[in-house]
């Protein structure tokens, strides 16, 4: 019984390892609809499109003198309408501006230049600063005011250095008012006119073109030795000679007469604490009493942004910004298609002859007419 036993529980022990080792049946799984309708490798579902993110704006850097204005809204449209980033880079006076130019052309600080005028033209085209560039825009340019055929440089706006006075003074003294350089040295006028140093003053040295276009080389050195003997005043720069000196503005200076602007009346007449019916002072616009001025603007040299470069100087002779000039520099626009703002038509006066002079001349001449200037007039 025993050894039957035994047999029965080592069959049965054989019999729990046999179905332990036999193979396990697969069962289906319950497919899914999407499973079922699937042919194929399943593709993996892609995110939501992201919105693109905007371009950073492009750096524009313009070097300009420090008198550069340009209203906020106008700087602004250029920007958005370009995706541009305009860096304003104030270098000085012009004669300061174009020197820093010189000395960096191999490295430039900016992509263009502007304020560059036709008293420093010949020496910055002669150190070789500029791309050309033939803007479509200069068809709205009257020609006299294009200096260079290779189009380096383009004009942008002008204004002409005049003689100021104030009417007020003129007519309680009934004192008639100069309408000839030659008119300043009557003893009438003793005293009574300020200039600015043509070594340390932009519109100083403009009035010094003018004596020079108009008796020459060296005829005008007897001129200003005529009016060192008639109490000419000689001031550094046109800050203390139009607000100091000048009695037009202050009302308080000593002298009615004052080497300015054409456009000064037309300020004085914006600017005025309380409103004026008329401008207090005038411009002497008899043929040869002013030297015009005119304003450049060039692509640098190097630049990486010739494109870009190009629509700023077609915006800078465009009507959008010709037309803003006139209030934020007090200059003149060369578009002949710009609206001049109406002070500008009510006050301003726009000499028909001023005087000008071969800008090859005054690079090869500009430095010893000041010397010579100021070993007549200063010593």
């Amino acid at each position: 019984m025993k050894a039957l036993m035994s047999r029965l529980v080592v069959l049965f022990m054989l019999a729990l390892i046999l179905v332990a080792c036999a193979p396990a049946v697969p069962t289906t799984p319950t497919a899914t609809p999407a499973a079922t309708a699937t042919i194929g490798p399943v593709e993996p579902t892609a995110p939501p499109a992201a919105s693109p993110t905007p371009a950073a704006p492009t750096e524009l850097r313009i070097m300009t003198h420090d008198s550069f204005a340009a209203s906020e809204e106008v700087i602004a449209e250029f920007e958005r309408q370009y995706n541009v980033k305009l860096v304003i880079l104030p270098s000085g006076d012009t004669g300061a501006m174009l020197s820093q130019a010189i000395l960096t052309k191999n490295a430039p600080l900016a992509d263009v230049l502007y304020g560059v005028d036709n008293t420093f033209l010949s020496r910055a085209l002669k150190e070789d600063l500029f791309e050309p560039y033939r803007s479509p825009l200069l068809e709205n340019i009257p020609p006299e005011f294009i200096l260079d055929p290779e189009y380096r440089v383009l004009p942008v706006d002008y204004g002409d250095v005049c003689i100021n006075y104030d009417k007020r003074y003129f007519a309680e003294r009934n004192l008639p008012v100069p309408q000839s350089l030659e008119d300043l040295l009557k003893p009438e006028y003793k005293g009574l006119l300020v200039v600015e140093n043509p070594a340390t003053s932009s519109p100083g040295l403009a009035f010094l073109m003018a004596t020079i276009a108009h008796f020459g080389d060296p005829g005008y050195l007897d001129f200003w030795k005529g009016l060192r003997e008639n109490g000419v005043v000689v001031v550094n720069d046109w800050e203390t000679a139009y607000y100091t000196n000048f009695s037009g503005s202050s009302g308080k200076g000593p002298q009615p007469m004052v080497v300015s602007y054409g456009s000064s009346p037309p300020a004085e007449v914006i600017f005025a604490e309380q409103p004026l019916d008329e401008a207090p002072t005038a411009s002497i616009v008899a043929p040869d009493t002013c030297f015009r001025q005119i304003e450049f603007v060039g692509i640098l040299k190097g630049t990486s942004q010739r494109a870009l470069a190009e629509k700023w100087v077609d915006y800078m002779l465009d009507r959008r910004f010709q037309e803003d000039m006139p209030l934020q520099m007090f200059v003149f626009p060369v578009n002949r298609q710009a609206q001049l703002p109406e002070a500008f038509v009510k006050y301003a006066q726009i000499p028909e002859k001023p005087a000008t002079l071969d800008p090859n001349l005054i690079a090869e001449k500009r430095e010893a007419w000041i010397e010579a200037w100021t070993e007549t007039v200063l010593r």
